[in-house]
């Protein structure tokens, strides 16, 4: 969209028409639903609520309903240059904003510079997006680090901002690297947000960022206060309700994980009768909420969760991309499903629900696979592994990177247990191990199974309990409390005759499967075990 004036104003009218009969609904989201926010701005005074109303959907990432929200101040203002601060920033979802999303950003970056805010503090929140927006037919990887660049001079020059501190701890978060252990990134947001959550109990962001600041192996536990009362501030927005479960999930606490999706799809599903443009929501909850369900021996819910989803209507604009998530999750629990129950007949059965130009694709290639190695069809395995192959292939000729590898390491996988299959079992072990070694836990369905677990599977399969342990143990540093690598656990322990160990994870197994009615042989297995020792 290029930037003339008379059509971005005919697009805000049409908008906010298309907004007319749900606009009392925006307009009843007070702060006791939304969350507290103090943003002042040198707009008409009369908007302000309405731009801080907008701030605080933006910063549970309603992104669709803080649009329309800043969309209405500036139409009721046409004055504002924050409002088109406040459009643009919407546009950077998720991963970042693709071209498309950039240049809508940029468009209302120059509208905004073109109304010269009033307050130089104004005018540098307006220059620290424009560099996420600038120059937006180019693909560059910098421009997140120029962004929090601005954002800490920002933040250091308005040291009584709490916005500024925010989204600065925002952006130092969303910097931190995968491949650094210490996580500095997260480490210096910490402290900032800690103290103003103490300030500020109130604000969504506050909680929010924390939420994503500590979700990490080994900092999950510190976000505990902040993820219990997320879903209190902000109890409309449905991505408040999900994000708990971020941390409730890397801690294993499965029902306050089901307990916070099951109340963020219900939001979503009333966001999308109302209107509000956040019903998208509901899959990433729910994507959540299979796997919780799964983990804790609830089956037959989890099934009836991936039966619903092919009920819901697809969306062909999911968070302004042009991304139907309904057919992707179908695919991730369908894959995940068979896999977490070990049902390889059923794996070896699924659909093709995607072309081979897809990356989910893979996910059901990989599911086959798997399942035929783990029967002995090695024929239907490498069919398999040749169609990820090709779909790997056909990515890096489109350059979509991050799918290309994530199904290169798809072929990895199905080739260490073919391999495993023909009994090189070594070279099994190589493939995995350096996947392996960046295993940050696994707390969602998506259609994977971790490294440390199938290397554990493996060593059971070579008689190498001890080894075994090991790997399932390691794989409980990152995701505690997950079934099948207790189960491993519990499994190997009793194979290596270390009846106490053995006992303690399949206590903790049957105890973390109460609430469900499984039939699964690991918990047959795991009470007649600790049958047995209590009789002796």
């Amino acid at each position: 969209m290029r930037f003339i004036p008379a059509f971005l104003a005919l697009l805000s009218y049409v908008l906010m028409s298309q907004a007319v009969n749900t606009q009392h609904q925006h307009d009843a989201l007070t702060e006791q639903q939304l969350g507290t926010v103090h943003f002042p701005t040198s707009c008409d005074v009369r908007v302000q609520r309405q731009f801080e109303r907008g701030v605080a959907l933006l910063h549970s990432f309603a992104f669709d309903t803080a649009e329309i929200a800043f969309r209405q101040v500036a139409q009721d203002d046409p004055h504002c240059a924050m409002a088109h601060w406040g459009i643009a920033t919407t546009f950077s979802r998720w991963a970042g904003p693709d071209e498309k999303q950039r240049k809508r950003g940029w468009d209302e970056i120059k509208i905004a510079k073109s109304l010269h805010a009033a307050t130089a503090r104004e005018r540098d929140y307006v220059a620290a997006e424009a560099a996420v927006y600038a120059h937006p037919e180019k693909k560059d990887n910098k421009r997140g680090d120029r962004y929090l660049k601005a954002m800490q001079k920002l933040y250091r020059r308005y040291p009584d901002d709490h916005e500024a501190a925010a989204f600065y701890a925002l952006a130092l978060e969303e910097s931190d690297r995968d491949d650094d252990p210490t996580h500095a990134r997260r480490k210096q947001a910490a402290p900032i947000l800690e103290k103003l959550f103490l300030i500020e109990p109130q604000h969504p962001g506050v909680a929010h960022y924390l939420i994503h600041t500590y979700d990490v192996p080994g900092m999950a536990e510190l976000g505990l206060p902040a993820a219990r009362r997320y879903a209190q501030i902000a109890p409309a927005a449905p991505h408040a309700l999900h994000m708990p479960s971020h941390i409730f999930a890397r801690l294993g606490m499965w029902q306050e994980d089901i307990n916070s999706n099951l109340a963020s799809i219900a939001a979503s599903r009333n966001a999308a009768a109302t209107h509000m443009g956040d019903e998208g929501h509901q899959y990433h909850a729910m994507e959540f909420l299979v796997y919780a369900y799964l983990q804790s021996g609830r089956e037959k819910e989890a099934m009836r969760v991936i039966e619903d989803v092919k009920t819901l209507p697809k969306m062909n604009n999911m968070y302004g991309t042009d991304f139907d998530p309904n057919i992707s999750a179908q695919v991730e629990y369908s894959a995940s499903y068979v896999m977490e129950l070990h049902l390889w007949k059923d794996a070896v059965a699924l659909p093709s629900l995607t072309d081979n130009q897809d990356g989910d694709s893979s996910l059901t290639y990989k599911a086959r696979a798997i399942g035929a190695a783990r029967l002995g069809d090695l024929q239907t395995a490498k069919l398999s592994l040749a169609s990820i192959q090709t779909l790997h292939e056909n990515l890096l000729k489109k350059k979509q990177m991050v799918a290309a590898n994530a199904v290169d390491e798809d072929s990895r996988v199905v080739q260490a247990w073919i391999d495993h299959a023909q009994s090189k079992n070594d070279e099994a072990l190589e493939l995995l191990r350096p996947i392996a070694a960046k295993d940050h836990g696994l707390f969602a369905t998506d259609g994977d199974t971790p490294a440390h677990e199938m290397m554990g599977d493996i060593l059971i399969d070579m008689n190498r309990p001890e080894a075994a342990l090991a790997e399932y143990e390691a794989e409980l540093k990152v995701s505690p409390n997950r079934f099948n690598s207790v189960y491993g656990a519990a499994h190997a322990a009793e194979m290596a005759k270390h009846a106490d160990k053995a006992a303690t994870y399949y206590r903790e197994l049957v105890a973390t499967c109460t609430l469900g009615d499984s039939i699964r042989p690991e918990l047959s297995r795991a009470r007649e075990f600790l049958s047995s020792l209590a009789k002796n």
